[in-house]
């Protein structure tokens, strides 16, 4: 089948396109780079031409609260308006666990916003919910380093994930039917999130000190024990940290 992947040439979307190009779909990557835009609309209808499902992957350039909502929701407005004329079948689009849990992190709430738009559109889809990337760990870190130049986390459960694990995710739901709700995934080991960053940061030879401080915020919000874990149901992956830290 062909199947669009919008933020085609991004992380997760480009090893995605590679998954499923490697079971015979016909994937397109689909991004500002390769002539599609979905701020502006650009390139949307010709690449939907004959496409029976769209993967979103895409991400804001910028995390400001205002910029970040307003990218999630004219991008969504934007595509949702295409699939509708093209006739695509099924849209999935990934979002993160415990969107609903962190009302006050900007980031989150967009991610709300986009999901609403999806589930209101009448086009059947499936919404992928993923715990923290491995691939974003010094990320995270370095947004947790305080001007004491140490990085304060708090220590609550903390559940990541392999990109590639993420990947094979989104592909097995891209090529399955509509669930018209949500799909929840996450790595197969949880740890304290403190002490995963204080085992991790060592391993990359960063020497940053690991402050454990319940207090400390993620991207703006305080959290409680299970604001970025599953609380039911998830697929876990199959790549442990150890593993592919060693890769």
């Amino acid at each position: 089948m062909k199947i669009v992947v919008i933020g085609g040439t991004g992380l997760i979307g480009s090893k995605l396109v590679a998954k499923l190009r490697e079971h015979g779909h016909e994937a397109v990557a689909a991004s500002p780079n390769t002539g599609v835009n979905t701020l502006t609309g650009e390139g949307l209808a010709e690449v939907l031409r004959g496409a029976q499902v769209v993967v979103d992957v895409s991400n804001s350039p910028s995390f400001e609260p205002a910029a970040v909502l307003a990218f999630f929701e004219t991008s969504t407005r934007n595509l949702l308006a295409a699939e509708a004329e093209a006739g695509v079948g099924h849209h999935v689009a990934v979002s993160i666990v415990g969107t609903e849990r962190l009302p006050d992190n900007g980031y989150f709430r967009a991610k709300i916003a986009q999901e609403q738009l999806i589930e209101k559109s009448g086009i059947p889809f499936s919404l992928v919910h993923a715990t923290q990337f491995f691939e974003f760990t010094k990320g995270i870190a370095d947004e947790a380093t305080r001007d004491d130049g140490r990085a304060h986390i708090a220590p609550v459960q903390f559940q990541p994930m392999a990109g590639d694990d993420v990947a094979a995710a989104v592909g097995r739901t891209a090529v399955g039917a509509p669930v018209n709700g949500r799909i929840e995934i996450a790595g197969p080991d949880r740890y304290r999130m403190d002490e995963f960053f204080r085992q991790a940061l060592a391993g990359m030879g960063d020497t940053r000190e690991v402050v454990t401080d319940p207090h400390a915020r993620y991207f703006g919000s305080e959290l409680e024990e299970l604001s970025l874990v599953p609380l039911g149901e998830a697929a876990l992956g199959e790549i442990h940290y150890r593993d592919w830290a060693a890769r």
